[in-house]
């Protein structure tokens, strides 16, 4: 009765999942009320409870075991906790992308919690400690008008921070990727991928001239040699891809974009020459069944998943994704394909650009450039990192050890997440008064110009 049961949920899951992409799409529609987009918005709220419900409930009727109540209680309390305080302190918020923040996040719990509970936990408790801690960061972007002012300082706590793993990190899987502070492990690339944007926008709002964007160059470079010298190749080319498209974006020069890619290209041969794990990983994406009980195990096993899986998936605990290493964190969008379905996986890509698109309406919105290239710069960085993850689950790309925003395993990789969309909920609020404030630095500077004139007049006189 039970595994009949779990079959049921498995269709239904993916059903509420097309049925929450499509409320996706239609919302955007030109024409639709208010009143209506507003019932659409509840109805995906709704989606996401029946998804968290329906989840835990195949997980505890696979062998009956309480700690699956429990989590599906505490992901639901932080679920109600997200929509109450967001609804409360930000009205005028996009509801769209905090649903999909909750959507993306409860889809991770209840993965994780199939395939390892206890990570699944240390995810749930860090989510609830993310969701807390930065539920004022959209208030701090924007109240503070001096963030594009502090260009300086996020060029050197940048280097500053990645130098420093550089040199005292701890080795994961060939590279140094984090520090342990008080018994906790970072990745702190995490977070100035962050602090990078914010450089890049602050440098390239005040001017595109080939000075600056010189220096900017070499600031971003800094950057990258020192994730490269760390062997963190994967965090390296999100730098990179990112400062190139801002770049690009500030200029609209294709000299820059086609420089940008050559240089791209040779330093990509260069790293599959002088890095053994790079050779390994792309000899293992050409042909994995070649190396299959060595380099490509871990490919053909994410392939072997997904194929098997088919469209409608085998059920929350009807395959093996266990199978698959280190499946919590750079390979879970496998074992979301076996035993979730192709068509659940398709509508979890469709949620993860429908963000991206969000976050360009944004950019495209905002008049002031630095809140423009930051909106933007944090869009790419959020799709690339999708883009390699999935990519390189799925063999299109050479896997690059990155994870899946929201929904892979990792502390570090979740709080960074979750301050990138509380930043673009805190750019959707700016705008709100973004002409306002528009019009009293007008002011203030035409205030400005006139005591000038004022004083060098009566200097003359």
């Amino acid at each position: 009765m039970a595994t009949i049961l779990i079959e049921i949920i498995k269709y239904l899951m993916i059903i509420v999942m097309a049925l929450y992409c499509y409320r996706s799409i239609s919302v955007l529609r030109r024409g639709k009320t208010e009143e209506d987009r507003s019932f659409s918005y509840f109805m995906q709220r709704a989606d996401i409870f029946a998804i968290e419900l329906l989840g835990f409930l195949a997980l505890y009727l696979y062998n009956f075991e309480v700690k699956y109540i429990i989590m599906f209680g505490c992901t639901l309390a932080l679920y109600i906790f997200v929509c109450l305080s967001y609804g409360v302190m930000y009205k005028t918020a996009p509801k769209l992308v905090i649903n999909h923040m909750c959507m993306l996040l409860s889809i991770g719990l209840i993965i994780l919690s199939r395939l390892n509970y206890e990570a699944a936990f240390k995810q749930l408790i860090m989510a609830a400690i993310g969701c807390f801690a930065f539920l004022l960061v959209p208030i701090i972007i924007k109240k503070l008008r001096f963030l594009d002012k502090l260009t300086w300082v996020y060029a050197l706590v940048g280097i500053g921070f990645l130098a420093a793993v550089a040199v005292i990190g701890s080795v994961s899987y060939g590279a140094k990727l984090s520090v342990t502070i008080a018994g906790i492990s970072l990745q702190p690339s995490e977070f100035i991928k962050i602090v990078f944007v914010f450089f890049t926008a602050s440098i390239l709002a005040k001017s595109v001239e080939f000075e600056n964007v010189v220096k900017a160059t070499v600031v971003a470079a800094i950057h990258v040699l020192i994730l490269v010298a760390s062997k963190d190749l994967g965090a390296g080319l999100i730098f990179f891809m990112v400062y190139l498209i801002m770049l690009y974006a500030a200029t609209h020069k294709v000299f820059y974009l086609a420089s940008g890619l050559l240089a791209g290209s040779v330093a990509a041969v260069g790293a599959y020459f002088l890095f053994d794990h790079v050779k390994t990983r792309v000899i293992a994406w050409q042909d994995p069944f070649s190396v299959i009980d060595g380099a490509g195990y871990q490919v053909t096993q994410a392939l072997f998943a997904i194929g098997s899986g088919g469209w409608f998936g085998s059920g929350l605990f009807g395959g093996s994704p266990t199978s698959i290493p280190v499946v919590e964190q750079d390979f879970i969008f496998a074992a979301i394909s076996e035993e979730m379905g192709g068509i659940f996986a398709i509508c979890l890509l469709l949620v993860c650009i429908s963000c991206f698109v969000m976050f360009l309406n944004i950019a495209m919105r905002i008049k002031l450039r630095f809140y423009k290239y930051i909106a933007l710069g944090l869009g790419c960085t959020y799709i690339f990192q999708v883009f390699l993850n999935v990519g390189g689950v799925t063999k299109f790309i050479p896997s690059t050890g990155v994870t899946l925003p929201l929904i892979s395993y990792g502390g570090s990789s979740l709080l960074s997440t979750l301050i990138i969309f509380n930043i673009i909920l805190g750019l959707y609020i700016y705008k709100e008064d973004e002409d306002e404030y528009i019009e009293k630095r007008k002011q203030k500077t035409k205030k400005r110009i006139s005591r000038k004139e004022e004083t060098v007049f009566t200097d003359l006189g």
